[in-house]
């Protein structure tokens, strides 16, 4: 019996590898799941799967990732390129941000607790930072030293983008608060656009994440840090770097 159980689940480890490797090399493998499956299982009654989610009205999916425990991401039901879409920036353009917020609930499902909101992160990586064409933004943990600069410099932070004074794995990242408690109205990539240049220039090689931060006063808010890719530095634009797919803070005391 020992014998048999190891083995299913080295065959079972095995198929994630593959479905992994399988992902990495079609860049649409994340669209062929949500047009060949996900959705036409949602409008046949069968639940939406593989997705968690399928909401046909507001027009997203929410699937489990290959890689972590805990993380998911957030994809549109219609076909969108990433950060670099002019129609993210469109008037009336969806509220993408906050459907992915709203879907850290799988996060602290996954978890196996309910985790406070600055435990959580989305992020969106440039397009030399990605494998996939289709939209998607990543929602997991927030890793635990990101969490803890954050938390240190918030008081520094304010509502006008102004780099962080500790770098992330070489990388300097701008930072900006969102005060309000919720993300409705607010549109990060048009907060982006709007308050850098560089990044307005060129979006494609821009990179976002936002988590969630707890002020002195013990309100609620949110942090939104941007990135450029760089390929003299080795920047990738890779703000999921910012996420950790291990959930150590679901561990933590």
């Amino acid at each position: 019996m020992r014998r048999r159980s190891a083995l299913l689940a080295t065959i079972a480890m095995l198929a994630g590898l593959a479905g992994s490797v399988a992902r990495a090399a079609d860049p649409d493998a994340l669209w062929k799941i949500v047009t060949n499956a996900c959705v036409p299982h949602e409008l046949d009654g069968s639940g939406g799967r593989p997705c968690a989610l399928v909401d046909i009205v507001h027009g997203y999916t929410v699937l489990k990732d290959l890689v972590g425990r805990t993380q998911f991401l957030m994809i549109p039901i219609a076909r969108l390129g990433g950060i670099e879409s002019p129609q993210l920036l469109a008037p009336g353009a969806p509220p993408y941000w906050a459907d992915a917020w709203a879907a850290r609930v799988f996060v602290s499902a996954r978890a196996g607790r309910t985790l406070p909101d600055d435990d959580i992160g989305l992020a969106i990586n440039a397009v030399s930072g990605r494998s996939q064409n289709q939209f998607h933004i990543h929602i997991d943990c927030i890793r635990q030293d990101v969490r803890a600069v954050l938390h240190d410099e918030q008081t520094l932070i304010g509502e006008a983008w102004s780099p962080l004074r500790v770098p992330f794995d070489g990388h300097t990242y701008l930072a900006r608060r969102i005060a309000q408690p919720t993300l409705d109205g607010v549109d990060p990539f048009r907060l982006l656009a709007d308050g850098v240049a560089a990044a307005r220039a060129d979006m494609g090689h821009a990179t976002l994440v936002l988590t969630a931060n707890v002020t002195p006063s013990g309100q609620d808010d949110f942090i939104l840090l941007a990135d450029q890719a760089d390929a003299a530095t080795g920047d990738r634009g890779n703000g999921e770097e910012l996420l950790d797919h291990a959930c150590a803070l679901a561990h933590a005391d």
